[in-house]
């Protein structure tokens, strides 16, 4: 009777501990926006991806969102995913750059200026040669890079075309290094504003512009102080999709394909919400509306490039030394042969 019991026990051990297993394959993944799937990027990465891992694994690995920066800032998120207490997140550039500062080349003003060309880069060799980097430096598996809207200038006091008409402006930045040298490269003031008091500040005439992608503009309710809007898409942003290499190596062969599958799909969705916000009435349609929207043509944008690509090298190069360097001289020649490849297609 008791050897039965001894038995019954250890039975029963064991299928706690089997259970124990299976709830242990829970992704917490986090972002910093809210849930909202058809209003924001990573909210419809979040949702397409849970969706899709829980019917490929028939529910053996689940997914937990957490918006709005429920697990902290971007900073401690990341250390959180670093260190396994949460499994995924979906990080900006500024999130991913303290762990990897390298990142910060694909924030290169006047790099490339369309959508198409972002999407073909990161899901070319560049993308996986990048990626591989990073998982190499941070321990970090790269999930998916999401291009996003590119910024655009925007100000008070005339339209801008050329560099010329960037002398003398005010214009309101981050208090980042990167865009206030690229500001000052074009000849303006850059000028860091925090974001609660931008609105104010063009408002009373503390700066005379800012840039800032479409919907942002649209957020903050910038063309309400801004007669002028230029679609110079001179920065692309991006997100990159980050997941703790060593979760994912204890996942089964079948729930890693299921994890790659359901993320590609999440990414097109990341990819494509995007586009559309900016095509509807949250988007461009709204700030043409309210103000004078201009379109530079391809002889304007290299003149921005001729002033903003060197400038930007030589930033890099003091920032990032040799290695960043170098990365930077491989991010403009993969960009050069996505855009010959369109070209020749």
């Amino acid at each position: 009777m008791k050897k039965f019991a001894a038995v019954m026990l250890l039975l029963s051990f064991m299928v706690m501990g089997g259970m124990m297993a299976e709830a242990a394959k829970v992704i917490k993944l986090a972002h910093l926006n809210p849930q909202m799937p058809f209003d924001v990027a990573t909210a419809a990465v979040s949702a397409v991806f849970k969706s899709e891992v829980e019917a490929r694994t028939g529910g053996a690995v689940t997914v937990e969102i957490y918006p709005n920066g429920t697990l902290g800032n971007e900073r401690e998120t990341m250390e959180q995913v670093k260190a396994g207490i949460a499994q995924s997140y979906i990080a900006s550039v500024g999130g991913i750059a303290p762990f990897y500062p390298i990142i910060d080349i694909t924030s290169m003003p006047f790099a490339f200026g369309s959508y198409e060309i972002g999407c073909a880069l990161y899901d070319g060799p560049f993308g996986k040669e990048f990626a591989a980097d990073i998982l190499d430096k941070t321990g970090l598996r790269v999930l998916g890079f999401i291009p996003q809207g590119f910024f655009q200038f925007s100000n008070s006091k005339r339209p801008i075309k050329s560099p010329e008409d960037m002398k003398g402006l005010k214009m309101r930045t981050m208090n980042n290094a990167l865009h206030m040298e690229f500001m000052n490269s074009l000849g303006a003031a850059a000028t860091p504003v925090a974001w609660a008091e931008i609105y104010t500040a063009l408002q009373t005439g503390v700066v005379d512009g800012q840039h800032n992608p479409i919907t942002v503009i649209n957020i903050g309710k910038l063309y309400e102080v801004q007669k002028y809007v230029t679609l110079s898409n001179h920065m692309a942003g991006l997100y990159v999709w980050v997941m703790n290499d060593k979760f994912f190596a204890g996942l089964s062969a079948e729930e890693q394909e299921a994890v790659q599958g359901a993320a590609k799909a999440a990414v097109l969705a990341g990819r494509g919400i995007d586009r559309i916000i900016t095509a509807t009435e949250k988007g461009l349609p709204t700030i043409a509306a309210n103000a004078e929207v201009y379109t530079p043509t391809s002889d304007e944008i290299e003149q921005f490039r001729a002033l903003a690509i060197p400038a930007a090298k030589a930033f890099f190069a003091e920032t990032l030394g040799e290695e960043g360097a170098a990365w930077v001289e491989k991010y403009l020649a993969a960009i050069e042969d996505v855009k010959t490849s369109m070209m020749d297609q």
